[in-house]
């Protein structure tokens, strides 16, 4: 009786292994289709998020031809495409995948707390980051950090959102004082789409306060494991099943998409929970809101 249920046991441990290393090897792709009165035409946009330096095949070669075969208009980043304290050459992965996305469509990189965190070091991740940074200018993109850009043809105003470390930590959610995103960012655009990156999700009641029309963001890896009707199983701040774990929801007529993410750090772990490629495509509807 013992050694049959020793083999049970194996089996099921075995069996998550597999899926681990299967899902932590792939990604998906999953569209999202959002309306609105205040755009001028059809516009479409692809979500990376939390690479952490992740490959899929040489160079992300698959990632890429991925994208290519959906013809964004542009490419949006919700942040940590590195991982803070990696060294200078498992960086290089984000800056060349970054180079090769620039060299066809517009990139508008908001950070996360990954960038944000080796930005405030001194020494060797200070270097990392200054090189990283600098390349980004170089490839033409422009990071948003608290900073916004209008997009003209489709009417569209995205503005990218740095929040402080404090707004990161573990467990317990520090609240966003009143005022201080219009101290960050100004006030929002409103007679266009704005559209707003923040990696950090917990604070969509902020951010739809604010006045942002839509919200990406990423940081939660889709909950690491994934379980039926439950969903995501832990978020980055060890709180169990994290009220936004990925997918679109909703507050007032405010829309917020939160990638799975693409990569891991630290704890390797993605089960029954794929990569993900988001892609948003905008429609513009007359007297409606998003």
């Amino acid at each position: 009786m013992i050694s049959v249920i020793l083999a049970v046991m194996v089996s099921i441990i075995l069996f998550f292994l597999l899926v681990m290393y299967y899902d932590c090897h792939r990604f998906v792709t999953v569209t999202y289709d959002i309306e609105s009165e205040k755009i001028t035409g059809e516009y479409t946009f692809v979500l990376l998020s939390d690479l952490h330096n992740k490959t899929f095949g040489e160079k992300n070669e698959k990632l890429l031809t991925q994208i290519k075969a959906l013809s964004p208009d542009a490419v949006l980043v919700a942040g940590d495409m590195l991982t803070a304290f990696d060294n200078a050459e498992k960086c290089k992965v984000a800056a060349e995948l970054m180079k090769e996305l620039a060299a066809d469509y517009p990139v508008y990189y908001g950070m996360g707390n990954h960038e944000h965190r080796i930005g405030l070091c001194q020494g060797e991740f200070r270097e990392i980051y200054d090189a990283y940074i600098e390349k980004l200018y170089q490839f033409g993109i422009e990071p948003l950090i608290n900073e916004s850009v209008y997009l003209p043809s489709a009417n569209i105003n995205i503005s990218g959102l740095q929040v402080d470390r404090c707004y990161y930590r573990k467990v317990r959610k520090y609240p966003m004082p009143e005022g201080y995103m219009e101290r960050l960012l100004g006030a929002p655009r409103k007679d266009s789409l704005q559209i707003l990156i923040a990696h950090n999700p917990d604070y969509f009641t902020d951010y739809a306060k604010w006045g942002a029309d839509l919200t990406v963001s990423g940081h939660v890896h889709g909950g690491l494991m994934r379980l039926p009707f439950l969903g995501g199983v832990m978020s980055p701040k060890l709180t169990l099943f994290p009220a936004y774990d990925g997918g679109r929801y909703e507050q007032d007529r405010s829309v917020m998409i939160v990638s799975r993410g693409l990569g891991t750090h630290t704890l390797p772990i993605r089960i029954f929970n794929p990569g993900e490629l988001a892609v948003l495509r905008l429609h513009p509807v007359s007297h409606r809101q998003i």
